[in-house]
Order: C-alpha cells, then sequence, then structure tokens
C-alpha cells in the first residue's frame, strides 16, 4: 500500500489520510471475512489471517505516522521562514496572511497525530476482541 502525499494542500492530505485508514475504518468487515464461524473452523487458519490483518494494520500506523510527521516537519519550516521575513517586513500583510495560514495548517497537522492515536487505539481494541483466541498480542 504506497501512497503519494501532498502536504502543501492539507485538505488533498486529509483526504489521502482517509484514503490510507480504509482498513481501520472497515475494520469489523475485514475481521468478519477472515475470522471463521464456528462452522467454518476447521477450513480457515485464524492464526494465519489474524497475524496477516495484524501486519497490515501496523504497516498502516507506520505510513501515516511517517506522512503526518512529514509534513509537519515541512510546514514547521516554512512557518520558521514566513516568521523571519515577517521580522525584516512587519507592515507586508501578504506575508503576515500567508504566516498565520501556514501556522494553522501546522495546527491542523500536529491535531492528525491524535487522531491518528484515536483511530489506532479504537482499531486495535476492536482487533484483540475478535482475535484474542488466535493471536497473541505480545507487540501490541
Amino acid at each position: 500500500m504506497s501512497f503519494k502525499y501532498e502536504c502543501a494542500d492539507f485538505s488533498q492530505f486529509q483526504e489521502q489520510l482517509k484514503k490510507m485508514r480504509d482498513l481501520d475504518d472497515k475494520i469489523i468487515y475485514a475481521l468478519n471475512t477472515s475470522i471463521p464461524t464456528e462452522s467454518f473452523k476447521g477450513q480457515v487458519d485464524a492464526e494465519a489471517k489474524c497475524r496477516e490483518l495484524h501486519g497490515q494494520l501496523e504497516s498502516g500506523y507506520g505510513h501515516r505516522q511517517e506522512a503526518i510527521k512529514k509534513c509537519i516537519v515541512v510546514c514547521a519550516d516554512t512557518v520558521k521562514t514566513l516568521k523571519d521575513k515577517r521580522e525584516d517586513n512587519k507592515d507586508d500583510v501578504t506575508l503576515n496572511k500567508q504566516f498565520k495560514t501556514e501556522q494553522r495548517k501546522l495546527r491542523l497537522l500536529q491535531a492528525e497525530l491524535s487522531v491518528e492515536d484515536i483511530i489506532r487505539e479504537r482499531t486495535q481494541k476492536t482487533f484483540r476482541e475478535r482475535c484474542r483466541l488466535f493471536f497473541r498480542f505480545d507487540s501490541l
């Protein structure tokens, strides 16, 4: 699952995150299709399915966390540069507006880290409830 992300436009970045969070959003469906019911227990390796799903979830968490943190670094650098320029040109209205816009975007990106933690917690809770009989959670 490889996604390109664009940090310059926050709305576009959020859309990309939404696509990257697809598995988390559909965790119940993924678990229902992965874990066998009582009548099919012998036909499906539930441990392997849970392990595979866990790997996909962890990979997704890593990719999203990396994307968010990279965009925070890029945005923070932009804010710092604009702040330095603003110190030299205090009367430049366009520069002030651009600076405030970038500051707002930085705050939104930082908030995405909290959103990511909430999504991860919710998904892991659901995963644990459904896979607890088939998979050990030492690493979770």
